[in-house]
C-alpha cells in the first residue's frame, strides 16, 4: 500500500486555507453584524472581498506562470 504524501499535503493545505477563509468571513463578519448591525456587516464584507482581490490576482499570476513553465518544458 503506497501513500502519496504530496497529494495529502496539498489537500491539507487547501483545507486549512478554506477553513481560515471561512472562519474569517463567517466569524469576523458575524461579529461585525452582531455588534454594529446589518449595514456595517455589509461594508465589512465588501472590505474583506476587496482585500482578497490582490491575493487572488497574485495566485492567478503564479498559476499562469506554473502552467507556462510546464508547457514550455515539453517543447
Amino acid at each position: 500500500m503506497s501513500r502519496d504524501l504530496r497529494k495529502y499535503a496539498s489537500q491539507t493545505n487547501t483545507r486549512l486555507i478554506v477553513g481560515a477563509l471561512a472562519l474569517l468571513f463567517l466569524v469576523g463578519d458575524g461579529l461585525i453584524y452582531l455588534f454594529y448591525g446589518k449595514s456595517a456587516a455589509f461594508l465589512g464584507l465588501l472590505c474583506l472581498l476587496a482585500g482578497m482581490v490582490p491575493i487572488v490576482l497574485t495566485l492567478a499570476v503564479l498559476a499562469l506562470l506554473n502552467w507556462i513553465s510546464k508547457h514550455a518544458d515539453r517543447e
